[in-house]
């Protein structure tokens, strides 16, 4: 086993290539696990801009200078952000605020409807299971509603710091997109030389994440703006916090569905229980989701993330579990990192001996 293993080491680590890939993704790795709380406006910052950074290079390509294309972005990328704080965002928490004042209601209609079981199927269900499925839900909203709250002290405790970062990311954004040359020349210095492997990592995964981030975008706004045009049409109650919602499941593949279908039954049915209108809502919501995983999905991911649909629920589920949401919101690109660091290790292996003719 020892010489297996010893063999394998060899093998692989050979190379100093492949020496310098494993030292950054260590590095790296070390970094974020250990100060990703202090880090955290640094590493946004180094995200937003990275999406950035086409749109700039296309004006560059217009013979404008450097520096008034990233101002001419950032700009753009702010009045769209204004425009879908002050245009959206309203309206989605006027409903937020409706669904709380009448969730009383509908949890007592709920109630109503479980406590008429028991009478008429009495052989499956007794009247102390509902009880106790009642009480369960009961504890589980009021414990809900105690972590809201206890979150929004903390919230207003880290206002100031947010205050900060709403100040010191925009500007960390400009002068990355600005000087982005200069600082990846010096970030180069603290690298080894022999660094072929991560080149070619990096070169996967920069078509990859560019893809996969223009994809999910227009998804999310085609998945959530045809789910308001159904909702509405359909005179669904909340019609545009459930459209948010449903579009923004799009960012977990496969168990983002399942969660938001939740909300989307439960709304529809204390509106109108098991009614006509229930029926064409769920089939208009079947309809999209299908819609969404046979025909959406691979026209925009054709050539983006070419992952098998078991390792990307395995991403979810062990990225998750390491990192919670961030690691599910990021578990795609984190699986396309991984098979891109594979392929880089298993196409490569030590220099070939020359064999010198025996005579």
């Amino acid at each position: 086993m020892l010489e297996l293993l010893s063999s394998w080491y060899k093998k692989r680590f050979s190379d100093p290539h492949a020496v310098t890939l494993v030292f950054i993704l260590v590095a790296l790795s070390f970094l974020i696990y250990f100060f990703a709380n202090i880090l955290m406006p640094l590493l946004v910052a180094i995200v937003v801009a990275y999406l950035l950074e086409r749109p700039v290079v296309a004006l560059t390509k217009l013979n404008i200078p450097r520096t008034l294309a990233v101002v001419i972005t950032l700009t753009v990328t702010a009045l769209i952000c204004l425009l879908l704080f002050f245009g959206v965002l309203p309206s989605v928490w006027q409903q937020v605020i409706t669904l709380t004042t009448e969730l009383p209601d509908m949890l007592a209609k709920g109630q109503q409807f479980l406590m008429a079981l028991p009478d008429k199927y009495p052989d499956y269900v007794s009247a102390a299971q509902i009880q106790g499925v009642t009480d369960n839900i009961k504890a589980y909203l009021i414990s809900l509603g105690e972590g809201i709250v206890s979150q929004s002290f903390k919230s207003l405790v880290n206002l100031v710091a947010l205050m900060i970062y709403v100040i010191l990311v925009p500007l960390l954004i400009f002068f990355f997109l600005k000087d982005k040359r200069q600082l990846i020349d010096h970030a180069t210095r603290f690298i080894p030389n022999n660094r072929r492997l991560a080149a070619q990592v990096w070169s996967e995964m920069n078509v990859q994440i560019i893809n996969y981030i223009r994809g999910k975008v227009i998804e999310i706004v085609i998945v959530g703006g045809v789910s308001y045009i159904a909702f509405s049409i359909l005179g669904l109650a909340y019609a545009t916090l459930l459209a948010v919602l449903v579009g923004l499941s799009v960012l977990i593949p496969f168990i983002g569905a399942a969660i938001v279908t939740v909300p989307v039954c439960l709304v529809g049915l204390f509106q109108w229980g098991f009614t006509a209108p229930f029926g064409y809502l769920m089939l208009c919501y079947a309809i999209i989701q299908a819609l969404d995983g046979n025909l959406l999905v691979p026209l925009l991911f054709s050539e983006a993330v070419n992952l098998h649909p078991t390792s990307i629920i395995v991403a979810v589920l062990l990225f998750g579990g390491m990192w919670g949401f961030w690691g599910v919101f990021f578990a795609i690109p984190l699986a396309t990192l991984v098979k891109a660091v594979i392929n880089a290790m298993s196409k490569h292996g030590p220099p070939e001996e020359k064999i010198l003719p025996t005579s």
